[in-house]
This record gives structure tokens, C-alpha cells and sequence, in this order.
């Protein structure tokens, strides 16, 4: 059973000078759980990647229940998503392949990548609304499984770093390249990528998501902030952190097209509010807290402490 640390308690969030309640909560995860990346499900769960130990989790906030399911030996997971097929999808790096674990029997199947692909150092996936799963690597590839025929294609990015990747409401394929500094859109039938370059040299798009408008909205890991993108202008803007000036990791956008990031330097939750271009800061508890990725649900935004073993909840 996890013990949820802080339950229902006013978190202050400053924004311009102004504060905020929200409810942040806690839950202590065994230790060696490492949460990497996380995705809520629909019926309330939350499942994350263990990528140390090579398993699926499961984590039921309600009862405080964990089960882990194994992705089989050697393995080590990255992303995690939830998809409308009704499954948990997962890069699994340690075997070069993409794992499917069904919600409801917790039957795992896996989609090796191709041998000439080995060592890709798997790390994010999505699924676009035909239900092709997306995927990329940091090693520079990008690719997709077809759920109902088993069937994956995998292609050389054009830089390496592949690694956040995102569907557009257009159901168009945008990945961000940490290594290789830029965003790539994929040619969906043909795994070609135009890119497009940072503001600047030099940034280091880490993680990518699109906006309610096929806006695109990346974390810039070297010179901190977040960036939009609009494809349609081709313009960029960039919004600096409260006080950092590196290590913004991931970055998630909600139901209300607010934008979550997650700051290494100052430990925190960074909430942008794009309307007023303003930052809500939702500092951890503990230090490192070292949030690699989040995902949510409507009136709640999660996260993996994997530097504490903790799952995070900012609910407002």
C-alpha cells in the first residue's frame, strides 16, 4: 500500500505577484520505482514507466494499490502512454522494442523494432487518432507500430536526439531533438521530417506538445523556458522561467491549453498561463525532485519525482 505524504493541501502557486490554491499531493513509490514518464488513465489509475527495475506501473491513487507488470528481462522503459485502444504503450529501450500492456488483463505484447535499429535508446511514444503509435529514439530515429497488423516501420532522423514527439488536433507528427537542436515534422506516409530550427542555436528542444490549436509548445532544456511554434506563421516565442535559465525538462498542455513544465533548477512545476504570459510555481518538497515528464487529465496535471520515487498531482 503507498502512503499518500500530503493530502488536499494548499500549495501556494505565484504568478506576478498573486497566489493561488491548488492541491498538491504526494505518493511515496518503493524505493528503485524511478517514475520516468507517467500517463492517467481513464478509470482513474495512473500508470508510469520503472525504467530501473523494467516494469509497467500501476498505481491506484483511491486505495494507495501499486502492481507492477514485468516487461520481461533486460527490460527498461522510458515513455508511457495511454491509448484509445484500451492499453498502456511504452518505449522499451532495454530490448529495442514498443510494449503494449492491456489495462484491464495487464497482457503484455511487444514490437521489436527492426535489427538494424538496435540500440535506438527508445524514448517517447503517442498515438495519432488513426491509432498508430509514434515513436522515437535518441540514437536519431523516429518511427510507428500499426496495432492491427503488428506491422513497424522505422526510419533514420535526420539529426540525432530524436526524442519528445506529439499529434497535432490535425493528427500531424511533430518530434523535438535534443542533440540535434530542432523540431521535425514527419511526413506520415513516407517517415520524411522537414525541420525546423530553434529560436536560436543552441536551445535544445527537449519535449514537445501541441496546443487545442495545432500550436506547438516545446521545453528548452540548455537555455531554459518554453517556446510556441506557430506552423501556420512559422513564428517562435519564447518564454524564459521565472528565475531559471536552464533545465526546463518537459512539457505537457492540458484540457484548458495551460502549459505545464517542469524546472530542474528551481525543483518545481512551472504552470503557464498563455493568455496573460504568466508562471504559477508549484516548488517540491524535496530536493531533487527531477520531473522528467508529465501528463494528465481534466482538473489534474502528473508527474514522476524520480528523484524521490514519488508520483506528484497538482489538482485545481
Amino acid at each position: 500500500m503507498i502512503r499518500k505524504l500530503i493530502l488536499s493541501t494548499a500549495a501556494l502557486a505565484f504568478a506576478g505577484g498573486a497566489t493561488h490554491a491548488a492541491q498538491v499531493s504526494y505518493y511515496q513509490l518503493p524505493s528503485g520505482s524511478f517514475p520516468h514518464d507517467v500517463a492517467a488513465a481513464p478509470d482513474g489509475s495512473v500508470w508510469f514507466s520503472g525504467q530501473q527495475q523494467g516494469f509497467a506501473g500501476r498505481f491506484d491513487p483511491a486505495s494507495g494499490k501499486l502492481e507492477r507488470i514485468s516487461l520481461g528481462s533486460g527490460a527498461a522503459p522510458h515513455g508511457v502512454i495511454i491509448g484509445s485502444d484500451g492499453a498502456a504503450w511504452l518505449t522499451e529501450g532495454g530490448n529495442d522494442a514498443i510494449a503494449r500492456v492491456d489495462l484491464k488483463t495487464k497482457e503484455v505484447k511487444l514490437f521489436p523494432l527492426p535489427k538494424e535499429f538496435r540500440g535506438a535508446n527508445l524514448n517517447t511514444p503517442v498515438m495519432d487518432h488513426s491509432g498508430l503509435v509514434w515513436f522515437t529514439g535518441q540514437a536519431g530515429v523516429h518511427g510507428r507500430v500499426d496495432p492491427k497488423t503488428g506491422k513497424v516501420d522505422t526510419w533514420k532522423s535526420p539529426r540525432r536526439g530524436t526524442y519528445g514527439i506529439t499529434v497535432t488536433p490535425g493528427n500531424e507528427i511533430w518530434y523535438a531533438a535534443l542533440a540535434g537542436d530542432h523540431l521535425g515534422h514527419v511526413n506520415r506516409n513516407t517517415g520524411e521530417v522537414e525541420i525546423v530550427e530553434p529560436p536560436r542555436k543552441g536551445f535544445g528542444p527537449r519535449r514537445v506538445w501541441s496546443d487545442s490549436k495545432g500550436k506547438l509548445w516545446a521545453s528548452f532544456w540548455n537555455v531554459g523556458g518554453i517556446g510556441r511554434y506557430d506552423p501556420d506563421t512559422k513564428q517562435w516565442q519564447h518564454y524564459m522561467m521565472p528565475q531559471s535559465k536552464s533545465g526546463t525538462y518537459s512539457v505537457y498542455v492540458d484540457d484548458k491549453d495551460r502549459v505545464w513544465a517542469t524546472d530542474w533548477q528551481a525543483n518545481a512545476i512551472q504552470r503557464f498561463n498563455p493568455t496573460t504570459e504568466t508562471y504559477a510555481t508549484f516548488p517540491s518538497d524535496k530536493r531533487p525532485a527531477n520531473i522528467r515528464q508529465m501528463l494528465g487529465r481534466p482538473g489534474e496535471a502528473w508527474g514522476g519525482e524520480s528523484g524521490q520515487d514519488r508520483l506528484v498531482v497538482v489538482r485545481d
